[in-house]
């Protein structure tokens, strides 16, 4: 073969685009919505803009089987009455009955714990009020569908010096995730939701740095380190996805994806958080473990 049929030949194969799993024929086993930070409340129109982006989830083609909503659900119970936390959960479930069909799992934000230090003794003090609503024994679980794990963690916690919050797993519950990775088929695919990011990007954006970032741990988990440790030893963890940061990025680290799908409230109710619109995560999950993403704008 002549120099130049030769190099005509090997242009073509790098200048191929890849085929991404549809278009190879392959058919999700799911489709999932990741919802995160809602901020519900009766101001700002956040009711009918949280009916709207329902009902463009809805609207999909392929239908979407079912919610994960990464928390932040209502738009804060932190040291807030009774009366005025019940209101924010009514309005919730009111606009779930009359506007979605479509089932959802969920984990807790920041803004989905009472914490005050004036209810400490009061039955609903802490996360138990939320988890009595959402009807959940505890705030991580797990749950299988169509060949795929989904792992629900609670990545809010106290601070070493009990003030309000910081983000990690806590000793009983990275043991518990041991566990469950352990006891998971190796050739089962894992997708991991958190509120709070196990590893973002996102933290690097600053309007002023001098010589140095500064990383609170209220920002990103402060065990990441070790829960990355423990990924690297299941493979078939692929996807973490979290919200907390209304910010849209994505890490691969290990061959883990790593993606904050910005805030269904965007700037809490008030338009663009920086350069990330109000939106939703919309993922297709296949068999082997692959996946197909994007961030929609509702």
């Amino acid at each position: 073969m002549e120099r130049r049929s030769v190099i005509k030949n090997i242009g073509g194969l790098f200048l191929t685009p890849a085929l991404s799993p549809l278009l190879k024929g392959k058919k999700p086993v799911l489709r999932v919505a990741h919802l995160t930070d809602v901020h519900l409340k009766n101001e700002l129109e956040a009711p009918a803009k949280f009916a709207k982006c329902l009902h463009h989830v809805q609207q999909q083609s392929p239908k979407v089987d079912f919610i994960l909503n990464g928390g932040d659900i209502v738009f804060d119970m932190n040291k807030e009455n009774l009366s005025n936390i019940n209101s924010q959960w009514k309005l919730l479930e009111d606009i779930i009955k009359a506007e979605s069909s479509i089932p959802a799992h969920y984990c807790l934000g920041n803004h989905d714990v009472w914490w005050s230090e004036n209810n400490k003794g009061q039955a609903v003090y802490g996360k138990q009020y939320t988890l009595d609503k959402l009807s959940l024994a505890k705030p991580y679980y797990s749950v299988e569908k169509n060949g795929w794990k989904f792992i629900i963690l609670d990545s809010v916690h106290l601070d070493v010096d009990n003030t309000w919050y910081i983000g990690k797993l806590g000793d009983e519950q990275f043991t518990w995730l041991e566990n469950e990775l352990k006891n998971t088929n190796p050739a089962t695919p894992i997708l991991v939701l958190t509120h709070i990011p196990i590893l973002t990007a996102t933290l690097m954006i600053k309007e002023k740095v001098v010589n140095r970032w500064e990383m609170l741990g209220g920002d990103m988990h402060t065990d990441t380190a070790k829960i990355i440790n423990l990924f690297y030893q299941h493979p078939n963890v692929k996807i973490c996805l979290s919200g907390h940061v209304h910010l849209r990025d994505k890490v691969e680290y290990n061959n883990v994806t790593y993606i904050c799908n910005g805030a269904v409230s965007g700037a809490w109710w008030k338009g663009n958080n920086k350069q990330t619109a109000p939106g939703y995560g919309l993922l297709d999950l296949y068999a082997d473990g692959s996946f197909e993403e994007k961030y929609v704008n509702y």
